[in-house]
């Protein structure tokens, strides 16, 4: 498997391309198998859930290509998919290729929507925590399906179709909301959902259904509307940048020191977080190309936190705020309310001599002077970039293992980091 190599002790100085959000393409990606014609996604980043995914829907007979290099273009730019599933060959999503990826598991929602029928395999994916599929489920049954567990597989039947209901989640879900969202626009009448997920990855998702011709009132809202249509078309759509990793930069800028212009960022999806930045010591300015992240000189202030959905402050960043917290004059505390289990980075920050201690879904952080280089291991996609973060300001050398949890998120790291100056290498593991 390969590795990063990182030296500490470098600041940051220069600009970070944004790419395509991995959470909305994977959505956008599935939603091509509402329709018979072809949906074009441009700004598709290059990392390796996208590349799981196209098997599962070739599995699933949809056809796909993907532009070639333009004159002009990066070498790793980011790539415009044209997908169509004209044909539905199987309604079965087989274990083998959903354990791979648990967003996968949302092809239940357009293959019962379109087909009357799916069996899908019970999710795998990140390790933090069980991240049950209840909700989604719930949503299928709202609408008219029928559900039968059995053998590891989830059935959904609706021989007639699906018809139009209320669906209230209980809490909030961003996979449940792209489940309703999907279903209910091929279902027959109208569909109310509140207490949707405001993420704006799920507003993306509903953007490119309207597109598509789906009837959809309240987009980026608690609450919305559906009104269900008989068939979908193609369409053209471009992803919306990724605030999660835009929020990752700026935290490494932060960490690191130095002056980065987080080009295409948009400043209204990372408001909580760019305010939690600014206490902690970070300047943060906006401009037409995106957001500018600065710390030089001064130390970094401890901040207390806690995750919640959007608006609040994203659970997907909150390993990295943990690493920046390492190094902050004075303790704070992170509070984990979205996903149990999500503290498997503490034990690997500690290797570079980070002082965490945990209790229930609370971490105390007690900051350091110092971080030092040592071998660690990434234990899943958040938690490895969290590590590559405590290393840019770590004495010495680092080894990041199992960076293959990276490349299933993060589009060419060490390219980026390494043109705004951080010392950082891929080192190929051996065959």
């Amino acid at each position: 498997m390969d590795r990063i190599r990182i030296v500490g002790g470098h600041a940051l100085e220069g600009t970070i391309a944004i790419s395509g959000a991995k959470n909305a393409a994977l959505p956008l990606m599935i939603a091509s198998m509402l329709t018979r014609e072809t949906l074009t996604l441009e700004n598709i980043p290059r990392v390796a859930d996208v590349g799981m995914l196209l098997q599962i829907l070739s599995h699933h007979g949809i056809d796909y290509s993907v532009d070639g290099r333009r004159p002009g273009d990066e070498p790793h730019a980011s790539r415009t998919l044209h997908l169509t599933a004209h044909d539905i060959v199987d309604t079965t999503a087989p274990y083998d290729l959903v354990a791979k990826m648990r967003a996968s598991f949302w092809v239940i929602a357009p293959l019962v929507a379109r087909m009357g029928e799916a069996r899908v395999s019970l999710p795998g994916g990140c390790a933090i925590g069980t991240r049950p599929v209840d909700l989604l489920i719930m949503v299928l049954e709202k609408l008219g399906a029928e559900i039968e567990i059995e053998s590891g597989y989830v059935r959904a039947t609706a021989k007639h179709g699906l018809v139009g209901a209320e669906i209230h989640f209980p809490k909030v879900t961003v996979g449940g909301t792209h489940t309703a969202l999907m279903a209910a626009s091929l279902a027959k009448g109208h569909t109310l959902i509140t207490n949707a997920a405001c993420e704006p990855e799920v507003a993306d998702v509903a953007a490119c259904l309207v597109k598509m011709g789906a009837k959809i009132k309240g987009i980026g809202q608690s609450t919305m509307e559906i009104e269900g249509v008989g068939a979908l078309s193609g369409a053209s759509h471009s992803v919306v940048p990724d605030r999660i990793e835009a929020g990752t930069y700026a935290i490494a800028v932060a960490m690191a020191g130095g002056d980065v212009l987080l080009e295409r960022a948009s400043p209204d999806h990372l408001s909580a977080a760019l305010d939690v930045l600014s206490q902690a010591g970070a300047a943060i300015t906006v401009n037409n190309r995106g957001i500018r992240v600065r710390r030089n000189g001064a130390g970094i202030a401890p901040v207390d936190v806690e995750t919640a959905p959007f608006p609040g402050f994203p659970t997907d960043l909150q390993a990295q705020f943990m690493a920046l917290m390492t190094k902050a004059k004075g303790d704070s505390r992170i509070t984990e309310t979205i996903f149990e289990n999500r503290f498997m980075h503490v034990q690997e920050l500690a290797r570079l001599g980070a002082q965490i201690r945990l209790d229930g879904d609370v971490a105390y952080v007690k900051g350091v002077k110092e971080l030092q280089g040592a071998p660690v291991m990434a234990t899943d996609l958040r938690a490895s970039v969290s590590l590559v973060i405590a290393a840019l300001a770590a004495r010495g050398e680092t080894l990041v293992n199992r960076v293959y949890h990276l490349d299933r998120g993060f589009e060419r790291l060490e390219q980026k980091l390494g043109r705004c100056g951080a010392v950082v290498e891929r080192i190929a593991g051996s065959n």
